[in-house]
This record gives structure tokens, sequence and C-alpha cells, in this order.
């Protein structure tokens, strides 16, 4: 495989260590040589977090350089706008969550929120496509990473790792009543895309 590069963000407390750890290893059951690495700062305070997650045969380092990934995944909408400036590549997809953290300027009003249509425009500039993941509907907040894993799955975003892959992954990861419930959501928002 060719290298495939994913950048990944959002704010602490949004669950993307299990976003990360998903991935990884769902590409790691589909048989791909994967590297990862989380930034995580001060993710306790609400700060950003950054995962970077590199596939291929000629991948020696989980960092990725400035515009030169396939794939942006964004949980909180300011970070998914700055993701597309500063990870997103010609021609990438970028999967988002229309969600608000409002930070500190946006809640001194020394900046404006950001809004879907900031992030079309963007998009637009890096030929990306971006595809929205609507999380109104989701039992629990803290499963708004299976939405969006499910969602990739939905679209085939990662070359050769299916929902099968995720789920085996997830198996790894949580057990019991946690497993069950998220695996639930990732199902649901993967739709008919495949058979577990």
């Amino acid at each position: 495989m060719k290298q495939f590069n994913i950048y990944i963000t959002g704010v602490g407390g949004q669950g993307i260590g299990l976003l990360s750890q998903t991935l990884l290893r769902g590409a790691d059951h589909a048989g791909l040589e994967v590297m990862a690495v989380d930034t995580h700062g001060l993710a306790q305070r609400g700060g950003v977090v950054v995962s970077r997650i590199r596939c291929g045969s000629r991948v020696f380092s989980p960092l990725t350089l400035s515009h030169q990934c396939d794939l942006v995944l964004g949980m909180e909408i300011h970070e998914a706008l700055r993701g597309l400036g500063r990870a997103m590549k010609k021609g990438g997809t970028l999967v988002y969550m229309d969600l608000s953290w409002q930070p500190l300027g946006v809640r001194l009003g020394q900046c404006r929120e950001v809004t879907a249509l900031d992030i079309s425009t963007v998009s637009t500039q890096f030929d990306a496509r971006s595809i929205e993941v609507e999380t109104s509907g989701l039992p629990d907040a803290r499963m708004q990473n299976m939405a969006l894993v499910g969602t990739m799955a939905k679209h085939g975003l990662i070359p050769g790792v299916s929902r099968k892959n995720y789920t085996s992954a997830l198996e790894d990861l949580v057990k019991g009543e946690v497993l069950t419930k998220n695996l639930k959501v990732l199902n649901d928002y993967a739709g008919d895309s495949e058979s577990v």
C-alpha cells in the first residue's frame, strides 16, 4: 500500500484517544503497516488533542508534514478548520462534527464562531471532499468518536480497512456494556456498508 496519512484533531474529553486507537488497531487487523502518535497537550483542560496515523510499507515515522494528509478528522468544528489549514493535501477528505466547544477567543468576543460554510469554503480551496457527521441522535455524547468511525466505515475512507476490522479493534479495546453500546453506534452510522 502506498502511504496514507490521517490527522485527527479535537478537544480534550471528546474520546480522541479511543478513536485513534480504534483506527490504528483497525488498520493493523486489516494487515496494514501502521504507525501512530498522539499529542495530548492540555487535554484535561479542554485543550487541543491531535493524533496522527500513517499507513504504508515505507513509513518510518508517525509524524506528518504540513498538507500531506489524505484524511483529516475533526471532532470539533474550530479544530476541523485548523486541521484543514495545517494538514489537508489537495484532493483529501475531511470528516467533521459541527460541534463547537467555543475557544476562548469566541467566548471573549474576539473572533467569530466557525460555521459549516467556513468548512465548505476551505474544503473547496483544497479540492477536498467534506463529510459532516450528524450527532444529534446519539444516546451518549461520549460516543461521538464511534459515530465518526461508523461514518468512515460507511464511506470506506481508509483503503483496505473495513467495518469488521474496526469491530475487531473495539473488541481489543473495551469490554462488556461499553463495547456493546459503542458497536451499536458504529454499526448505526456505518449503515449498510457491509455485514459485520
